[in-house]
């Protein structure tokens, strides 16, 4: 089992991270959506700021063990991952308004919508690890 991890540490920590992310994304866009009653586009494009703010922090740390805290390289590190999440965020913000527009506004735990952000969350999950590793926190040669 050691052995297990030890081979497969980043995906297996980086999946954990990724879904205590998608839970703070999706917990902002339901309280924006049914506490506050704000617009479905409003209220996904927070939920993004507020992941992408936990991510970065969560991902240089757990995942991909980035230590350096130079205030030169955060920045460069920050802007690339910020750049990275800026392209799947686009995709995200205007994939799940056009789903439930298109009928995906079946209601999960009472949330409209929320089937249409999890199948983009799923999606958006993938891509932000592909960029993550080959971008952003790639090992330094």
């Amino acid at each position: 089992m050691k052995e297990l991890y030890r081979k497969y540490r980043e995906l297996i920590v980086y999946f954990i991270v990724g879904c205590l992310t998608t839970l703070v994304s999706w917990v902002v866009y339901a309280a924006l959506v049914e506490v506050l009653h704000w617009s479905v586009a409003v209220s996904n494009t927070l939920s993004w700021i507020a992941a992408v703010a936990f991510a970065y922090v969560a991902n240089k740390i757990w995942v991909f063990q980035s230590y350096d805290w130079r205030p030169r390289f955060v920045l460069h590190e920050a802007a690339l991952f910020v750049g990275a999440r800026i392209l799947t965020g686009l995709f995200e913000i205007a994939a799940v308004p056009l789903l439930v527009r298109l009928g995906m506004d079946w209601r999960f735990m009472g949330v409209r919508g929320m089937w249409a952000k999890i199948l983009v969350s799923a999606i958006v999950m993938v891509l932000n690890y592909v960029f993550s590793k080959l971008i952003v926190f790639k090992e330094k040669k």
